[in-house]
């Protein structure tokens, strides 16, 4: 009993100590956002971080494809993260679907390979809202989107990720300026989706980010 005592303290111990959090909140976030009414999630920049050993099972063209699919499926399952806080009446702005998002940016030949090239300022113009959410994130296995399990299977990498690092953007529409940059990195059980990596890593955000009512 002492034993398993012991390793539950140490495993709650690795994961605290691993577990990093930093929040930028614009000092004119109130004064810029004040008549925003619509934001929109936009597809996350994804990277994975896979062993040398896991990157002979698969080509550079499978990881990228595989990356792109990941950076889709964290958009919805931030757009859901926030939908279920409106739902709630905790948010104070309504967030665009992303099949809308998505079919507005395509129509101006923008999809994830080049979302890049674009500002905030003209994507917000674009999806014609108020500020748009958008970012990197860092994993060390896929999660399950549709084909990314399939390869993951073959592969032998696929399973829970226990390692992530987010960085994510809200950048105000009218100016492309940071409106909020939050930060955090975690180690320890993420599990295998996109949703409850999502949920994890934006714990507690909804009392830091102002766009939330307290």
């Amino acid at each position: 009993m002492k034993k398993l005592l012991l390793a539950f303290t140490v495993m709650l111990f690795s994961i605290t100590a691993f577990t990093q959090t930093r929040l930028y909140v614009s000092p004119d976030f109130g004064q810029k956002t004040a008549n925003h009414k619509v934001i929109a999630v936009l597809p996350f920049q994804v990277t994975l971080k896979l062993r040398p050993n896991q990157m002979r099972n698969i080509t550079p063209h499978q990881l990228k494809n595989m990356e792109y699919e990941q950076g889709k499926g964290i958009q919805s399952a931030m757009f859901s993260w926030f939908l279920a806080r409106g739902k709630k009446s905790q948010l104070k702005v309504r967030v665009q679907d992303p099949m809308t998002t998505n079919a507005l940016l395509g129509k101006k030949g923008i999809t994830i390979k080049n979302i890049t090239d674009y500002t905030p300022k003209e994507l917000a113009n674009f999806l014609g809202v108020d500020a748009v959410v958008m970012g990197t994130v860092q994993t060390n296995k896929p999660l399950s989107t549709g084909a990314s399990i399939a390869l993951g299977v073959l592969t032998g990498f696929y399973g829970a990720t226990n390692k992530a690092i987010m960085n994510l953007f809200i950048y105000n529409g009218k100016d492309g300026e940071v409106l909020v940059n939050y930060h955090k990195a975690v180690a320890g059980s993420l599990g295998s989706s996109v949703e409850s990596m999502v949920n994890i890593l934006m714990r507690k955000a909804s009392r830091r980010i102002p766009y939330f009512k307290k």
